[in-house]
């Protein structure tokens, strides 16, 4: 490919972030419009974990599924998967079409996400410049992230929620008709028996997990710890299988690469706790400030700017400083914004919330683009594309699982507080005080202490991501202890 070439099919790739970024913050910012229409309070941990649920059991087979057929043509497919589910999921009436719908949207952004950094280490061998690709593609999620919050809210308050997923179907679109007529790489085929066995105990050990993380709190503990079970002995069984098959959907040496399941750990530990800012501090803005989604979704726009340096100064700082050194850098920014959010009461301002997202923002920017190149720079050769689609999966399955656990902490503080409150706050009263204009029309008298229940929520949230941190916190200390800076050092960009 000449060079014009690679920038047009890189500019359609990086549409994929675009959409991925405008996703993520208008779906935040609708999520309380959501919730209220579609009477799913008790659902909002399935909406945001069924999306997560669908990429990350996708994401690995997309990954083989190009290799098998060309990352074209898997990008292609992913992106149509990807608009269909967001079409229907625009048209859906009640909880349980939208739930199916996000499903299956989820499972086209596992591929539509993922292929583009594989893409890229096929059109620029050179890892300083893919590294600034990266950054260039990791801004632009920023960049829309910045636009959804306002858009998204305009359209919910001006229009209807529903609105907010069509806006993904022409840029889908003209993504696909980009790399259909511009991308012309040959790529050898993996021609190599299709790992049906491994895939199979993959997709249902995984969705077992996590179905009964999503049960915990609602169905009997039998239920729940029979479905972990379940997973846990089809995961196990999975491993087994894949040390012998002939190409395993994921081989069982990446796990022996020490510094590649370093990249890999941090990435979950990381991703896991920053969730819960996107999901929400919208929420705390509108259910418990009492703002419309418009002011709710401006939340995300400080950390959408700071998330943008945070990109763009990483590829600069990682040769002076080291990839360690970096990600404690970002590691220091998150941890003062998960303290700030921990320690604020209830009649914070918003002006706080704001301040707290450009610290959360810059420390995203900055260790995604040094970890994301870290890990193709880690693997071997033949595995940097399984290598990108497993750090993928990981970080979905991390966000995934912790968005499911802080469902099930929500959903706890909710039975409990409608409970303490002698019949006279009910779920659907709760379901309603997200969205402002439906809260308009609850009990004023009431409206306090439903905004506390909220708050013994949404404040026990932002504890269990603060937690993560420190773990990540501890990781880097004893990384520095046993000179995994200085050894890596050497070979960053």
């Amino acid at each position: 490919m000449n060079r014009r070439s690679k920038y047009i099919v890189t500019f359609a790739l990086i549409l994929s972030n675009a959409m991925a970024g405008l996703d993520a913050t208008i779906i935040n910012t609708a999520l309380p419009a959501i919730v209220s229409d579609l009477h799913a309070i008790q659902y909002m941990g399935w909406i945001v974990a069924i999306f997560l649920l669908g990429m990350a059991v996708a994401t690995p087979l997309w990954s083989k599924f190009g290799e098998k057929k060309g990352n074209k043509t898997a990008y292609i497919t992913s992106t149509i998967v990807f608009m269909v589910g967001a079409l229907f999921q625009g048209l859906a009436t009640n909880i349980t079409w939208f739930i199916i719908a996000r499903a299956f949207m989820g499972i086209g952004a596992g591929g539509m996400n993922t292929i583009p950094f594989i893409i890229y280490s096929q059109m620029f061998k050179n890892i300083r410049r893919r590294a600034q690709v990266i950054g260039v593609a990791a801004a632009s999620f920023s960049g829309t992230s910045i636009i959804g919050p306002l858009l998204g809210g305009w359209i919910v308050d001006t229009f209807s929620w529903h609105w907010v997923f069509y806006i993904n179907l022409p840029l889908a679109l003209l993504s696909i008709l980009i790399v259909v007529f511009y991308f012309k790489i040959k790529q050898r085929l993996n021609k190599a028996k299709i790992d049906y066995k491994g895939a199979t105990l993959m997709v249902f050990g995984l969705v077992s997990i996590l179905i009964g993380i999503q049960e915990l709190g609602v169905s009997s503990i039998f239920v729940t710890l029979g479905f972990i079970l379940v997973g846990i002995l089809l995961v196990a069984w999975m491993v087994k299988a894949e040390s012998k098959a002939v190409d395993p959907i994921v081989p069982n040496r990446l796990f022996k690469n020490a510094q590649l399941v370093v990249d890999m750990l941090l990435f979950a530990l990381l991703w896991g706790a920053f969730v819960a800012f996107n999901i929400y501090v919208p929420m705390w803005a509108q259910g418990i400030m009492g703002l419309s989604a418009l002011i709710g979704g401006m939340t995300q726009i400080p950390g959408s700017i700071t998330n943008f340096i945070g990109s763009e100064l990483g590829p600069i700082l990682q040769r002076p400083l080291g990839r360690y050194n970096i990600i404690s850098i970002g590691t220091a920014s998150f941890l003062v914004a998960f303290i700030g959010l921990f320690i604020a009461g209830q009649q914070t301002s918003y002006t706080f919330l704001l301040i707290m997202g450009m610290f959360e923002g810059f420390g995203l920017g900055l260790c995604f683009n040094v970890l994301q190149v870290a890990v193709q720079s880690d693997a071997e050769p033949r595995d940097v594309p399984i290598a990108t689609s497993f750090a993928y999966l990981v970080r979905i399955l991390a966000q995934t699982f912790m968005s499911s656990i802080y469902g099930v902490i929500l959903n706890h503080a909710l039975f409990r507080g409608v409970a303490e409150s002698h019949g006279q706050i009910t779920m659907a009263m709760m379901n309603r005080l997200s969205d402002s204009k439906a809260a308009k029309l609850l009990p004023q008298h009431l409206l306090p202490e439903m905004r506390t229940i909220l708050f013994s929520g949404i404040h026990n949230i932002f504890l269990t991501a603060l937690i993560l941190l420190v773990a990540v916190s501890i990781l880097l200390v004893i990384l520095y202890k046993m000179g995994f800076n200085k050894t890596i050092k050497s070979h960053d960009i």
